[in-house]
């Protein structure tokens, strides 16, 4: 229990009606979730208005709300406080409910288009090489030291996030290593979070169906680091033309990082093969075991902010070199005298791209033969500008393109793939295959393919279903070549 007043700390309250002086027991975005003396907070949504329940949540017991504006009709025993942003109020309610927990370790978020996954799991890990408990909150799964929990989200809501910190806190952690999505970022869900620091890796087309334009999308990105106190730091990529534009009105202490120019933070690639990449990184030549030249800024990155959260360089390079590659991404399944199989999460034009040019360059390395079979489709109900650019790249970089489907939510499969086949010719749409059946697609590249040969299989990554009209079937990419390759 904690009363309501103390909830109220920092939230920036226009009015309240009623006593503030009531224990509560709970918070919910839910109204489902109400129960006695639970403090319900209306929080506005594109889909769905909090506001509409209140009266819902009052009914199982809810003694107090959070709103922007006040129901036509207010109930006596219930207090209600008015705040001009619910999204904001809700994340300094919930670090207040949680007894401030991201001020009782060093949270750090990672935000960019790409590279936000892989770069928080080798942050986890490393940390954990050196010896450290550490809590991680990803799109793959949540992490309190060696114990793993389900994710739903990129990044959780400001309760969720909260909840999970203060688990953490328990547990002993020291460090947090978070994503930030673009999303999570604008409806504040960060809010009233105490960050040590924060990263940016890049920005690239997507989200545009929720942010409108590639301009909001920069904005939405750029929030996070306007927002930090001057006792973080940030570090940001300058190999991204915009990382600069990034740090222009943040108050926190910024370092830069950087493949391709000098940098406060560099690395240098030597060698890019199937056994992994050597990097020339802290002054020393060393081997990691991701695969990949996209996988070097990761790994900087990695390597950058364990520097600043002060762990001495050669600990931090030899923890990261014994790091494997993490599960979708950049995955390679490899039997002898069958064709290598790569699975990659990349559902983005730049990713794709990346990992395609990456493939290209260990294949030169390894002086393989072979040709490159891409399979990749696009989500339902997503950003539609990017499809005809995924195939259009799929195209230009493989030796055979198989269009098929990834998660097709509410929408026709079929119009997906005409919708990506805009971004090729006439004639190269005669060379495409376009298989709807994921699976099937999945087992005719195989087929097709000779031992030399480079098999992609893009967009769904760690994911083990498919969603069709809101029901996730089961379907692992892995699981499917595994048993090809097992014939």
């Amino acid at each position: 229990m904690i009363i309501l007043q103390e909830l109220l700390n920092k939230v920036s309250v226009q009015q309240i009606i009623g006593d503030t002086n009531l224990p509560i027991k709970s918070i919910c975005l839910d109204s489902r979730e109400a129960e006695k003396d639970s403090l319900f907070i209306a929080l506005p949504g594109s889909q769905v208005d909090g506001h509409q329940y209140i009266a819902d949540a009052i009914a199982l017991g809810s003694k107090a709300i959070i709103c922007e504006k006040y129901p036509e009709h207010l109930a006596t025993h219930v207090t209600y406080i008015q705040v001009s942003n619910v999204t904001q109020a809700l994340g300094t309610i919930a670090s207040n409910f949680y007894k401030n927990p991201s001020t009782k370790l060093k949270l750090v978020a990672v935000t960019g288009t790409s590279g936000k996954t892989s770069t928080v799991h080798l942050l986890y890990r490393l940390f954990r090489q050196l010896g450290y408990s550490v809590g991680m909150l990803s799109t793959i799964h949540n992490q309190i030291n060696d114990q793993a929990f389900p994710s739903t989200l990129t990044t959780p809501n400001a309760i969720d996030i909260n909840k999970a910190l203060a688990q953490m806190v328990t547990a002993g952690c020291q460090f947090c290593f978070m994503e930030a999505s673009s999303h999570a970022i604008v409806q504040n869900r960060l809010a009233g979070l105490e960050l040590a620091g924060a990263l940016f890796l890049n920005i690239s087309h997507d989200h545009l169906d929720y942010h409108l334009t590639f301009d909001a999308y920069i904005q939405a990105k750029k929030k996070l680091f306007d927002e930090l106190t001057a006792n973080a730091f940030v570090l940001y990529n300058i190999d991204d033309k915009r990382g600069k534009i990034m740090i222009q009105n943040t108050r926190a202490t910024t370092y830069s990082m950087a493949i391709q120019r000098p940098a406060d933070f560099t690395a240098q690639v030597l060698a890019n093969t199937w056994q992994g990449l050597e990097l020339r990184i802290g002054g020393q030549n060393v081997w990691f075991q991701l695969l990949g030249t996209f996988n070097a800024s990761n790994l900087l990155a990695a390597y950058a902010t364990a520097c600043l959260l002060g762990q001495p360089s050669q600990d931090i390079l030899v923890a990261l070199s014994s790091i494997k590659p993490i599960t979708g991404r950049f995955q390679h399944i490899h039997t002898p005298k069958k064709p290598d199989v790569i699975i990659d999460y990349a559902h983005k034009p730049e990713a794709l791209e990346k990992i395609l040019l990456s493939i290209q360059q260990i294949r030169e390395s390894a002086k393989q033969q072979g040709k490159i079979i891409t399979i990749i489709g696009c989500g339902g109900n997503r950003d539609t500008q990017k499809r005809p650019m995924m195939a259009r790249i799929a195209y230009k970089l493989s030796d055979q393109l198989i269009l098929t489907s990834d998660n097709p939510r509410y929408e026709d499969p079929k119009a997906i793939i005409e919708e990506m086949k805009q971004g090729l010719r006439s004639a190269e749409q005669l060379k495409t295959i376009t298989i709807i059946d994921r699976a099937e697609a999945i087992q005719a590249a195989y087929q097709m393919a000779q031992p030399a040969d480079i098999i992609l299989i893009a967009g769904k990554g760690h994911e083990n279903y498919q969603e069709i009209a809101g029901i996730k079937y089961p379907l692992s990419d892995e699981e499917i070549v595994s048993k090809l390759m097992a014939v």
